[in-house]
Order: C-alpha cells, then structure tokens, then sequence
C-alpha cells in the first residue's frame, strides 16, 4: 500500500506515520499473520481477552464469521480516515520507519521496566504461555491488534465522549479515559474474566496498568498503528530474554 514516492523526512514521517491509512497498512501483516496461524494452529491457538470478547459480541449479533472481525478492523480504519478527509495514500518507507519506531519503543518500555522494583518486572509476562515460541510470537500479534482495537481505538475515544458529557474539560476528560480503560485492560489479564488468565496480584495489576497508560499515551500522540506495534513488539522481546 506503499507508494513510490521519496522517503518521508523526520517531521513528515511523524504526521504520515499517525495516520489511519498508514495504520492499516501496518497492521495488514500483523492481521494475516495472526489469523492464518490462528488457523494453522487450531484449537491449541492462544486467544487474548480482547479478541475472544469482540468475536462473542459479533457472534452474539449474528455475526460469527472467522474472518469478520479482521475485515471490521480495517474497515474501522478506512472509515477513519476517510472522515479525516485525507490523502489516499502512504508515502514511500513510512511502514518500515514505523516498525522500527516500534521496536526502539518496546526497547525503551523493556528497559523502563527493568528498572521497576524486581517482583514488578517479574510478573508483566504473558500468563504461562505454552507452545513454542513461533505460536507465543503468533498470539502476542493478535493481542497487540486486538487489545489496542478494544481498550485504545474504541474504548478510549468512547470513555473520552462519555466525561465529555458529563461536563468535564477535555484534558481532565483524557487523563480519566486514559486511567479507567488502563484500569479495564489491566483486569482484562486475570481469571476473573478468563478462564486461561493468571491470578490476580497486586504487582502485575500495577505494572499493566502502567503499561495501559504508556500505549493510551502512543494511542493519543502516535496513532493505532504505533501502539500496536509497540504492543507486540514488547511482549515479544519480553519472552525472548
């Protein structure tokens, strides 16, 4: 979806780089690679919270088709941009900046989290994962598209709308929608909404909160495509050390 044209320079490449369309053409990969090993894997397949919440809801609304909830995604994101009323395009090398702005952004999360207190670092991996680590790898994919298209791209938007009209200024608006739906994806890691999910402790809770507000944070300031980048970038690197 790339076009020919010159590489973007640094000011441009930024406000390229948040754009829905830019976004899509990031995720695509991210989405096929997700979903046909999610298929190649069967049953065994490691489902997140989030993606097994949405396709319940689609399922619930008459709506269970394996590949409706992809094909939503991206559609969500032409919708966007074409109410945005932007170009229909993506400049030339914006996809392959944009990998590597995530991976320097997962490093940095990697590294900020070493430096939390020990029991902190040690409970903000993915919940006793089994498999190899290709299918971990597959799973952390689908929880960077799906837990960022839930909690970031229509929570947060829907949390910022509802304190809006309870009267509150935008910015106090922001920083409560940012908190309650850190708060949301935080819990959405535990048994108490997952049969697969770990038991609850204080300090996972703590630190996935944290983790909920440095993707909001990407979400705001960097788009959809960023954030999910970085998501699955970091659970990545997380279980690769």
């Amino acid at each position: 979806m790339e076009s020919q044209q010159s590489s973007p320079s640094l000011a441009s490449y930024h406000q390229e780089s948040r754009r829905p369309l830019a976004s899509l053409a990031f995720v695509i990969p991210i989405l096929l690679i997700y979903e046909v090993g999610g298929l190649m894997l069967g049953p065994q397949a490691m489902r997140n919270a989030a993606d097994g919440w949405l396709r319940e809801l689609l399922r619930f609304l008459g709506l269970g088709q394996y590949f409706l909830l992809p094909l939503l995604t991206c559609a969500i994101l032409l919708g966007w941009h074409h109410l945005s009323g932007q170009v229909w395009r993506v400049a030339s090398g914006v996809v392959s900046a944009m990998w590597v702005e995530s991976a320097a952004l997962a490093a940095i999360l990697v590294i900020g989290a070493r430096g939390l207190p020990g029991l902190l670092f040690a409970a903000q991996s993915e919940p006793d994962l089994t498999g190899t680590w290709l299918d971990q790898c597959i799973s952390f994919m689908g929880a960077g598209i799906y837990e960022e298209l839930l909690f970031r791209l229509m929570l947060l938007p829907a949390a910022v709308g509802f304190f809006r009209f309870t009267g509150v200024p935008l910015s106090t608006a922001v920083i409560l929608a940012v908190v309650s739906t850190s708060l949301l994806f935080s819990a959405a890691h535990y048994d108490w909404f997952l049969t697969a999910g770990e038991p609850f402790e204080v300090s996972s809770f703590i630190f996935r909160t944290l983790a909920g507000g440095f993707f909001s944070g990407l979400f705001l300031w960097r788009g959809f495509g960023i954030a999910v980048g970085t998501h699955a970038l970091y659970d990545i690197f997380v279980t690769a050390l």
